[in-house]
């Protein structure tokens, strides 16, 4: 199957990407209503997060550019000192444009 890519494709593209993604997020939480949450599938879960996360960095750090690598390190020690995820990923954020910016 081929999608023209003109603006009609693209429009349609994004709709099935949305589409994809709603099914999906609404289907885990469908799928999640018939499972008890004990203890163990908590701590599963949040595991899951942890290694998706790392996945996604990993090639970043080692194949990304300075502003990466200090968004980063910036990331990894604000969430050390004040143990807050969205104000140390922003953070993160604000160092890497600040690096882009000046180099």
């Amino acid at each position: 199957m081929s999608i023209p890519t003109g603006p009609a494709g693209t429009i349609l593209i994004i709709l099935i990407m949305a589409l994809v993604t709603l099914v999906t997020r609404f289907g885990g939480v469908f799928l999640m209503s018939f499972v008890r949450i004990s203890p163990r599938i908590e701590s599963f879960i949040n595991a899951m997060a942890s290694s998706v996360l790392i996945a996604i960095l990993t090639p970043m750090a080692m194949d990304g550019d300075l502003g990466a690598k200090v968004s980063l390190g910036t990331t990894a020690a604000l969430i050390l000192i004040i143990r807050r995820p969205l104000p140390a990923i922003s953070g993160g954020i604000l160092a890497a444009a600040l690096v882009r910016q000046l180099l």
